[in-house]
């Protein structure tokens, strides 16, 4: 029996062995845009190898939508929409009436499909995810049972009070990890009042109710506000078709309806430096340092990217594991990186190490970073970092999963449809003066926030 997991790990297989053969991938794979007559955004990437089609729905109802008394609400509508559907009634073409489902008899209707559907709330965007096959019909089905969750989930008030102390239990058991209470008080002191730094807690779950999240959904999750991905096995024809069984129980709103939602403020600067010890019973002191960095967006990107991954993101070439672990023996590991999103997300630097070694390490790696902020990469570093960047290019986009994940990327975020074509021309492009003064203009090493915790008070 042919299933969809066997036909996934397949799909993997072929895509690797095109995009890694003599003919480049991505002139065999145009990502085409356009733009439906309710407003929503598509992208589409061709795939017809293996019949099937991942998609990706976008809105811009992430938690920097929540209110700052209800962190968490955009996770809690994400997370309602799979605990059941209304009835639907017979005004479908040609699909008659459907009954309410609840949570496991919709588990039960996704088994049977073969298919899957997720949802999740990232900073900046809900997210709904749909895999099937493309044989006609069952696609049909499973777009359509999609559409329901999407648009009409059920709210059930028992199961939301359930989920809600299911959720403030595990926040609560969280606390006892040092790795949670530093970054919380990591978030806090990078973001300010940014909603980028606003956490899920125990009370601000309680002013949660079921009205709240049908006001949420409203108000954020409209045809004319979906950004959607599609690569699979489907043409643009069917991929309209798909779109428009996707959306179709979403209510209809006019332009006016679909203004923008209000802007949300960009991450403050650091003004002057700050550090926080906080003692906790722990074998090992977690530190993290850092600052905003800056938007996904930004045209330092790619530049940032290879000089983080001679920084600290190259695993165990990068200069803070050698100055760090390799030299000093003061941590197993040690990472830094950026958290690019629609505004600045963080940079970081993160580490684990004995309590009394804990100056010592935020020290030496405060230095590592200075410098290099100051003087760049050597060549050597930079050759190989391009060298390694760029032969590990085909395994950002070697399966359709994978490339869905880059055209959302692509679609979120505003950039060129062929930015994947020129990515490893760009990359080579690069040099020590770029990555430096790329480095210069983000980051502020004398101005960044360190927390510890575990370490000596």
């Amino acid at each position: 029996m042919i299933t969809l997991k066997k036909i996934a790990a397949s799909a993997l297989l072929i895509s690797a062995g095109t995009l890694l053969g003599v003919q480049p991938a991505w002139a065999l794979l145009p990502i085409q845009h356009w733009t439906e007559a309710n407003g929503a955004q598509v992208w589409l990437v061709e795939s017809p190898v293996i019949p099937m089609v991942d998609v990706q729905l976008d809105f811009d109802a992430g938690s920097r939508r929540d209110p700052a008394e209800q962190a968490g609400l955009a996770s809690a509508v994400a997370s309602m929409a799979s605990k059941g559907v209304l009835a639907m009634p017979a005004t479908v073409a040609s699909e008659g009436a459907a009954p309410p489902l609840d949570e496991n008899a919709l588990g039960e209707a996704w088994a049977d499909l073969g298919a899957s559907f997720d949802a999740s709330a990232g900073s900046d965007a809900l997210h709904f995810s749909l895999r099937s096959l493309t044989d006609p019909a069952l696609l049909q089905r499973a777009a359509l049972l999609a559409a329901r969750e999407m648009g009409e989930p059920s709210w059930p008030a028992d199961i939301w009070q359930r989920e809600r102390a299911r959720w403030s239990a595990s926040i609560k058991e969280s606390r006892t990890r040092p790795a949670t209470v530093a970054g919380e008080a990591f978030a806090t002191a990078v973001y300010g009042s940014h909603p980028y730094g606003l956490r899920a807690t125990e009370d601000t779950l309680a002013r949660i109710d079921v009205a709240d999240m049908q006001a949420f959904h409203a108000r954020s999750i409209a045809a004319c506000r979906a950004r959607v991905s599609i690569v699979g096995a489907v043409n643009r024809a069917q991929a309209q078709t798909l779109v428009a069984t996707l959306l179709s129980r979403l209510p209809a709103r006019t332009a006016a309806e679909c203004a923008p939602l209000p802007a949300v403020p960009e991450v403050a600067a650091l003004a002057a430096p700050a550090e926080q010890r906080i003692p906790f019973a722990s074998a090992q002191a977690h530190v993290l340092i850092g600052q905003p960095g800056f938007a996904r967006r930004d045209p330092d990107f790619l530049a940032l990217l290879v000089g983080n991954h001679i920084l600290g993101g190259g695993g165990f070439t990068a200069r803070l594991t050698n100055e760090v672990r390799e030299k000093r023996g003061l941590s197993y590991s040690v990472y830094s990186g950026f958290a690019p999103g629609l505004h600045a997300g963080a940079f970081t630097i993160g580490l684990q190490t004995r309590p009394d070694q804990a100056a010592q390490a935020v020290q030496v790696s405060r230095d590592v970073l200075a410098r290099f902020v100051r003087e760049g990469p050597t060549e050597a570093e930079l050759r190989a970092a391009k060298d390694n960047l760029i032969g590990g290019f085909a395994l950002r986009i070697d399966s359709n999963r994978k490339l869905l994940g880059n055209v959302a990327n692509i679609a979120w975020n505003g950039l060129p449809l062929d930015y994947l074509d020129h990515w490893t021309k760009r990359v080579e492009a690069l040099t020590v003066a770029d990555i430096r003064a790329a480095m210069a203009r983000k980051l502020q090493p004398e101005r960044m926030v360190t927390v510890i915790v575990g370490g000596q008070p």
